[in-house]
């Protein structure tokens, strides 16, 4: 049995395979692979064009998901960066598209900024639904949450709306030259950014600690990076910051209004004959790779794989900032043992990456997709909870 990440979900459209097998490493199609904890698909074609997708997972469980969609409607891509556990990134994976699906069939199949937004409110709803059903069980839930990049592609305009610091760079061709510009289209929620906060302090003035500086960092509250986000339920909702979550998490009361927000910056952008290409990676990418970095990469290289070639750029880069080589990561045992008190040992399985890097945010996923329409037919495969790859009609 081979495993895969719960949730690499995508669609094969006309001249794909209609199911993906992996033997050995490798698919039937020649696209699924595994590399240690690195999980990749390097090619397939979707409604919007070619598209590759790669994970490589930097905690004891894979928080991070994405998905590829395609249909009718187009192409919808989404990139979901869970941080406290894995949970808001599995619910966004499952429920997001399934409420743009539903909001643009009461349009008509019409797709607009209101129609994501909306979909991104319906899934904040279910999530504090979840949490407040499970609080007595797992109040923990309150403490998890998930940044998330959604780009939809509808007659040929593509919509990107974020919640959180991942982000979507354009590869778009200057005229003949042959040379291809790094565009950023993403608008990203990250306290280090001196705009977000601002944003912050405008929204709550009474609250001289909504933003704290921390060994370097600026954090929300003094706990959290990002400013926007599905899930962080604690940062929502006066009933969730108590007793029993954890003390690290509660803030001084009263918390009158939400600290963070669930509403995505959207922005629009007719796609042209020279936009060539578009990254959608989670912030553990940029950390590594700067926008330009990243398309020169794409650029150099055939488009199969190119998902795979800038998640292994951003892991050379990180050992090599630790003074390792790459090498060295791939053949660090996954299994760390640590003592967990003087009478008893316990075995942690972590990332053989970020184990090695000392970086907890190693984890990414990262999706390319180049933009070339093409007629399609619908083939939705997605990777099981327990990691078997099964065709959803």
């Amino acid at each position: 049995m081979n495993f895969l990440p719960r949730c690499l979900s995508y669609s094969e459209c006309s001249g794909g395979a209609g199911r993906s097998e992996i033997r050995g490493g490798e698919s039937s199609n020649g696209g699924f692979g595994k590399d240690g904890l690195l999980w990749f698909h390097d090619i397939g074609n979707c409604g919007s064009g070619e598209y590759s997708m790669a994970i490589v997972q930097a905690n004891q469980v894979l928080e991070d998901q994405s998905q590829i969609e395609s249909g009718p409607f187009g192409t919808f891509v989404g990139v979901y960066d869970g941080h406290g556990g894995p949970e808001t990134a599995r619910y966004v994976c499952d429920h997001l598209f399934r409420h743009f699906q539903a909001i643009s069939a009461e349009g008509n199949g019409v797709v607009t900024e209101e129609t994501i937004q909306r979909a991104f409110l319906e899934t904040e709803r279910g999530f504090t639904s979840v949490v407040s059903e499970n609080w007595h069980s797992r109040p923990q839930l309150a403490t998890v949450g998930a940044c998330c990049l959604v780009g939809a592609i509808y007659q040929q305009t593509l919509f990107v709306a974020n919640l959180g610091d991942s982000r979507v760079v354009l590869g778009k061709k200057v005229g003949n030259t042959g040379e291809i510009a790094a565009i950023q289209l993403s608008t990203e929620h990250n306290a280090n950014i001196e705009s977000v906060r601002w944003e912050l302090k405008d929204l709550h003035p009474n609250d001289p600690q909504i933003v704290v500086l921390r060994h370097g960092v600026w954090r929300v509250k003094g706990i959290i990076q990002v400013s926007r986000s599905i899930g962080d339920v604690y940062l929502k909702h006066t009933r969730f910051c108590r007793e029993p979550i954890n003390g690290k998490f509660k803030v001084p009361p009263p918390l009158n209004m939400p600290i963070l927000l669930a509403t995505p910056t959207i922005l629009k952008h007719p796609l042209h004959p020279n936009d060539s290409f578009l990254i959608f990676a989670s912030d553990g990418l940029w950390e590594h790779l700067s926008n330009e970095k990243a398309v020169e990469i794409v650029k150099s290289h055939p488009h199969k794989g190119s998902a795979k070639r800038l998640v292994k750029a951003a892991l050379h880069i990180a050992a090599k900032k630790r003074e390792m080589r790459y090498s060295d990561l791939r053949n660090i045992d996954k299994k760390v043992e640590f003592k967990k008190n003087a009478n008893s040992k316990v075995l942690d399985t972590v990332n053989l990456y970020a184990y090695a890097v000392g970086f907890k945010n190693l984890e990414m996923g990262v999706i390319f997709l180049s933009c070339k329409e093409v007629s399609c037919q619908k083939h939705h495969l997605e990777v099981g909870r327990q990691g078997q790859i099964q065709e959803v009609p």
